[in-house]
């Protein structure tokens, strides 16, 4: 088998992403960038035929904002293009040109799987090593994106292939378990409530940042109306093209500020609440596996060196992974200190279950060890 310049091991697995279009925060960001080049071009518009001016300036604003949204667009897709990714016999290495990243697959704590929404049998595949909670605590992440088969990926990496079946995104976790894999505890977390409030600095934050720009939003639109009746009254005609160029470009404007307030309020808060519903937790007789819409997170039973209980009100608990790894013990509590924030994607972490201790039971049992375990 060929083997890897870098580390001379022998190759396994070499692939290239599938997918090569941006993700989802980037097209939003680029589509932003378009809506502020096209406001800035009303104006333009305003300054040329009412002030019979060169609207240099904001001409120029609109080229700059239209070359950064299409780059945000293209730059990715080329970037993506024209990666590589390769699987050895101890490293995942991903590769970029000239630049390369690796992390070490028995270093590897837990994987995340994020499956395309049109795509089927293709996503993006995250590998994440814990490493030590205070104040050396971080996370070392590589992520395959846009590859064909991200489950089957993981298992050459965490060495089941010949174990695992072929995945699909559209299907419940239980169905595509390795072969003898067996369920021996599963739960959803109980609604509450209490879920549409904010948990954490981070979801305050947002929404404090939602609130202002709301503020901000409605200001605008109080002084949207009265300033075109001033223009109006300065004799520039209602039925002029200067003039629907300046109500169209105000009209933008605020209604851009209000969507960004309320998409930051939705993903802060509602999103996490209603993405809540579809969660399913798993505990087979290998692994801790968790499944929310098109997400899924993956964890061996023997990265799990204890599990903390911690009472959530109402009969409910929730349970606190805490993971081990090469040189680093008792790391990645995952809120088990205090920090129960709710982040944008999967942790290692049961929240507001019931039967919080037979899952504890099960947990500080060994796994199985006929089963190979991750690399």
């Amino acid at each position: 088998m060929p083997r890897d310049s870098l580390f001379g091991e022998r190759i396994m697995w070499t692939g290239r992403p599938k997918i090569s279009e941006p993700s989802r925060s980037v097209r939003a960001i680029s589509a932003l960038l378009f809506l502020l080049s096209i406001i800035s071009l009303s104006f333009a518009v305003v300054i040329s035929f009412a002030l019979k001016t060169p609207p240099l300036g904001p001409v120029l604003f609109a080229m700059w904002c239209a070359g950064l949204g299409l780059a945000a667009r293209q730059l990715p897709r080329l970037w993506l293009e024209n990666a590589r990714y390769v699987i050895t016999e101890h490293h995942v290495i991903t590769i970029f040109g000239p630049f390369r990243r690796t992390i070490e697959r028995k270093a590897i704590s837990f994987a995340r799987i994020f499956w395309h929404p049109r795509i089927p049998n293709a996503g993006d595949l995250e590998l994440v090593r814990a490493v030590p909670t205070g104040a050396l605590r971080r996370r070392l992440m590589l992520r395959l994106s846009g590859i064909a088969l991200p489950d089957r990926i993981w298992a050459i990496i965490r060495g089941a292939e010949d174990l695992a079946p072929l995945g699909h995104g559209t299907r419940p976790l239980a169905q595509r378990l390795d072969r003898g894999e067996r369920v021996m505890w599963s739960a959803s977390p109980r609604p509450k409530f209490r879920t549409y409030l904010p948990h954490g600095h981070r979801e305050w934050a947002l929404l404090a940042l939602a609130g202002f720009l709301l503020v901000a939003g409605g200001k605008m639109l109080d002084q949207t109306v009265p300033a075109l009746q001033k223009v109006v009254q300065g004799g520039l005609p209602v039925r002029s093209f200067a003039f629907i160029a300046l109500a169209f470009g105000l009209s933008l404007a605020v209604a851009l500020i209000l969507a960004i307030a309320c998409y930051i309020a939705y993903d802060a808060v509602i999103r996490p609440a209603t993405l809540r519903k579809d969660t399913r937790y798993l505990i087979t007789n290998k692994r801790v596996l968790i499944q929310r819409d098109l997400e899924e997170l993956h964890l061996a039973r023997e990265r799990i060196v204890d599990v903390i209980d911690t009472p959530a009100g109402d009969g409910v608990h929730h349970l606190f992974m805490v993971l081990d790894g090469p040189r680093a013990r008792a790391l990645a509590a995952s809120g088990a200190f205090g920090e129960l924030g709710r982040g944008p994607h999967l942790r290692p972490v049961f929240e507001a279950v019931e039967d919080a201790e037979g899952a504890s039971q099960i947990l500080r049992q060994p796994s199985d060890p006929e089963l190979p375990h991750a690399a």
